[in-house]
């Protein structure tokens, strides 16, 4: 079991790497239109306070919570099945974080803006306002769905069953959270191949949110909430 722990940290921050090399090539091509069926109407590169960015910018963030989250529960679990999830879903995050990082990077905008509250960009075009979708953020939690410093801390001094069942309730929250983000920049940014991520990310975390659910009941639990 030792084995995994640096090659986890290693294949993650390969992920991101190479996570940041594809993220500017799509840009690039998305940005000279290359692949794209007509031209835009739109700033070829999106603004401060945009979908795009804010998107990035929160799901960055959203995402760096699941990776630690699953770090983690790895260590305090021997069940393959979890550490395997965990491990996906470390893996596929920091890929993804990294991606959109980059996209910052080339469209020349800060990872954080100081005056702008979280999820904010979700109002910024009809369909979604606010946290729209999955409530307001719980008391302690950046975001909805996001988990707060004391549950990462119980997280941390479970063991066994109970680190298991706390990790999926976590994360099934973190992932509901997720998926409504994910969708309101899938409907909101204007740069293609950003909401084809957003829309991969729903996809994906749904089939696991299905998965959880399975797994919590083979453990005499079920979701929070």
């Amino acid at each position: 079991m030792s084995r995994a722990i640096p090659r986890t940290y290693w294949v993650a921050g390969t992920a991101v790497l190479l996570a940041l090399l594809f993220a500017a090539a799509a840009t690039v091509a998305a940005a000279n239109g290359s692949g794209s069926p007509a031209p835009r109407t739109e700033p070829r590169t999106p603004g401060l306070h945009s979908a795009d960015a804010g998107f990035a910018r929160d799901m960055a963030v959203h995402h760096q919570q699941a990776v630690e989250m699953s770090f983690i529960v790895r260590d305090r679990t021997q069940d393959e099945a979890v550490r395997t999830l965990a491990y996906d879903i470390a893996n596929t995050q920091a890929n993804q974080r990294g991606m959109m990082l980059g996209w910052l990077d080339l469209w020349g905008l800060p990872k954080v803006v100081a005056d702008e509250p979280p999820m904010s960009w979700m109002g910024t075009s009809g369909g979604h306002g606010g946290h729209a979708g999955h409530g307001p953020a719980k008391p302690g939690a950046l975001m909805p769905g996001m988990a707060t410093k004391e549950e990462l801390e119980q997280l941390g001094a479970a063991s066994g069953r109970d680190a298991e069942v706390l990790f999926l309730q976590l994360m099934t929250d973190h992932h509901k959270g997720g998926v409504t983000m994910a969708e309101g920049c899938a409907q909101q940014c204007t740069t293609p191949v950003e909401r084809d991520l957003a829309q991969g990310m729903v996809d994906a975390q749904r089939s696991e949110l299905t998965l959880m659910a399975d797994m919590l009941k083979q453990r005499g639990a079920t979701p929070r909430g």
